[in-house]
């Protein structure tokens, strides 16, 4: 111990019951370092050394530590602003202390609270009430019951016509209160939560009310009842007109682990609505205001995240968009393929690849099915072709609208004489789209508004198209700087769909004749304007969701292209060649499908719609 610590401890038994505290932290730190453990095991101690030197501080009024050379004072100025930043450094670090000390009590609250829990289940399943209460036997598929599933009842389905009734529901324990000799429990399953409640009778033990109050949020549990219909309505549960009079509780699975949030947390309403635009600070996002729970902290516990209603309304409208942009393209005599994720260069000529070592040979994950779909479309005599599967782009984006890996819908189709044949398709696709969403998922829809706050999107039966040059013009007639060959950026592309949606009455439109610069190499170039292109976006409250084009068909202006964007033909000749021996005039187009239903649900990042979002810092989980 240096003197000054010696000095303070002579003088005062805590002053050396601190140090000595200190001292013991920083030898397990350096066995922990030396042995090279992870950093997880010892941080927590390094953490609350830092805390106890700032008490220690606190307390003496010096730092912990041998003396260090004091520096000469270079005048009164000088001085008086070294001792404001000793005062603000010994803020700050009072302040992460304060803040840490806090973080520690309360995991230490809930790992108390758990293992009272866990004490109450331990004391109550002493007692032989084992068919009527208790956990249950791991489910290991040894036996099976003449009835199977259909002994459970659905929650969805439970309703007062079935007054009554005996139901075995089964979810998870979303709360439990225990009141006077009874017990409310609600169990959710996927969207929907019903009220089951029990009091101690002769039937019904008070072991078994322990239990049931004992049990562990979040965990699998089976309830067996009667249905019955209340006198009020059941505030908080979704079946309100109904709840179950217990009779059987038994847990299916216990949670054991301390929840790193609440349930109740996580189905918040927002307080605000963010901004969809712009760039996303993962550290910013680590926490949230107002007991609501932070997008990072979310994300790292997905699979608690996504037992939320909206989260769960969310994906099941994912899938329905999947499920309707399928049902229109085979209506539409499209064929479904499936093309490969490894190639041997980057596609769409790109820089932006994941690489990787194939046999020894260099390789990259695909960042679009573009060329492949062209060959089974326009070369393979397919003629029209569509996919839903997996892209990957190389791109260091933390955005709100960026991902490293989404899920593309795609298409591609052979025209007869104009590419308006692909915007008539994708026009008419999207409207089936959205009419399907209102008709079929009217409850998810209403489930996100009780969250994430937005508005109806807005469509017209009878798509709106308009070209580049008239977008442009919107723009300038607005007062925004925007020339006619200049690319659109995110800011102006926002601005324009506010103004289509306040001139045209719709938040869903198309725009073509993109300036040829713009566009990949093998878009076709306009025929009256060489500057143009026969290109096209898809925009959904002012955000692209779909790129596409003709694509130029002939071999010899593909080459040209190509050269034109600095592309060696060589890199691509299995590409060119599948052109000369015949190939369909086409076009089509590529569609992010977490960005359709980030935008059509009016979410505020696209990490809200990816299920197991990759972005340039999370791989996981």
């Amino acid at each position: 111990m240096s003197t000054p610590e010696a000095a303070a401890a002579a003088a005062d038994p805590a002053i050396a019951e601190l140090t000595d505290q200190i001292a013991k932290l920083g030898v397990s730190i350096a066995e922990a370092k030396q042995a090279k453990k992870p950093k997880e095991e010892w941080d927590p101690l390094l953490k609350e050394m830092l805390a106890l030197k700032v008490e220690y501080k606190a307390k003496t009024g010096q730092e912990y530590g041998p003396n260090k050379e004091e520096k000469k004072p270079k005048g009164n100025d000088s001085q008086e602003a070294s001792d404001k930043n000793k005062e603000k450094r010994a803020k700050k670090a009072a302040e992460k202390a304060a803040k840490e000390e806090k973080k520690r009590k309360q995991r230490e609250e809930r790992e108390r609270i758990q293992r009272e829990k866990l004490e109450k289940l331990k004391s109550a399943a002493n007692e032989d009430w084992s068919h009527v209460f208790g956990d249950a036997p791991m489910i290991q598929s040894a036996t099976k019951s003449e009835e199977g599933v259909n002994r459970w009842t659905r929650i969805e389905a439970l309703s007062k016509e079935m007054e009554g009734k005996k139901v075995l529901v089964r979810g998870f324990l979303h709360t439990a209160r225990g009141v006077g000799k009874g017990a409310f429990v609600l169990i959710r399953s996927s969207l929907y939560t019903v009220q089951c409640v029990a009091f101690e009778s002769k039937d019904i033990p008070s072991a078994m009310i322990k239990y049931m109050n004992g049990v562990p949020v979040e965990s699998i549990v089976d309830v067996y009842g009667t249905l019955t219909v209340p006198a009020n309505p059941v505030e908080g549960a979704t079946q309100s007109e109904v709840e179950v009079q217990v009779e059987k509780f038994h847990c299916v699975h216990k949670a054991t682990a301390a929840m790193p949030f609440q349930m109740e947390d996580a189905c918040r309403p927002d307080l605000v609505k963010e901004t969809d635009v712009g760039a996303y600070d993962h550290e910013a996002n680590a926490s949230a205001e107002g007991g609501r729970v932070g997008q990072e902290t979310r994300l790292d516990h997905r699979w608690i995240d996504l037992r939320t209603p909206a989260n769960q309304s969310i994906f099941r409208v994912q899938s329905m968009v999947c499920t309707l942009f399928r049902e229109y393209l085979l209506s539409q005599n499209f064929m479904e393929i499936h093309t490969p994720k490894l190639l041997s260069g980057a596609s769409e000529g790109g820089a932006d690849v994941f690489t990787l070592d194939y046999f020894g040979k260099p390789a990259c994950l695909s960042m679009s099915p573009q060329l492949h779909k062209q060959m089974a479309a326009a070369c393979g005599g397919f003629e029209r072709v569509f996919e839903i599967g997996p892209v990957f782009r190389a791109e260091n984006s933390n955005t709100r609208r960026h991902l490293c890996e989404f899920t593309g819908l795609d298409l591609e189709m052979a025209i007869v004489e104009h590419y308006d044949e692909v915007l008539d398709v994708l026009g008419d696709l999207f409207v089936y789209i959205f009419d399907g969403l209102t008709e079929k998922c009217g409850q998810e829809i209403q489930r996100v508004k009780e969250q994430h706050g937005f508005e109806d999107l807005k469509y017209l039966k009878k798509t709106l198209k308009i070209d580049y040059a008239t977008g442009c013009k919107l723009l300038r007639e607005a007062g925004v700087d925007q020339g006619d060959y200049d690319d659109l950026s995110t800011e102006n592309e926002k601005k324009l769909g506010d103004i289509v949606r306040e001139k045209y009455d719709t938040d869903f439109f198309i725009m073509d004749k993109y300036p040829l610069d713009v566009r990949p190499f093998y878009t076709m170039p306009d025929p009256n304007n060489p500057k143009l292109s026969n290109s096209y976006d898809v925009f959904i409250r002012g955000q692209e969701i779909l790129s596409g084009a003709q694509r130029v068909h002939e071999p010899e202006l593909i080459e040209e292209r190509a050269r034109a964007w600095g592309i060696e033909v060589e890199t691509i000749a299995s590409y060119v060649d599948s052109f000369r021996n015949g190939a369909l005039p086409h076009g089509g187009g590529g569609i992010g499908l977490e960005r359709v239903v980030m935008l059509y649900l009016g979410l505020p990042n696209i990490r809200k719609s990816s299920m197991f979002p990759r972005d340039p810092r999370r791989i996981s989980p």
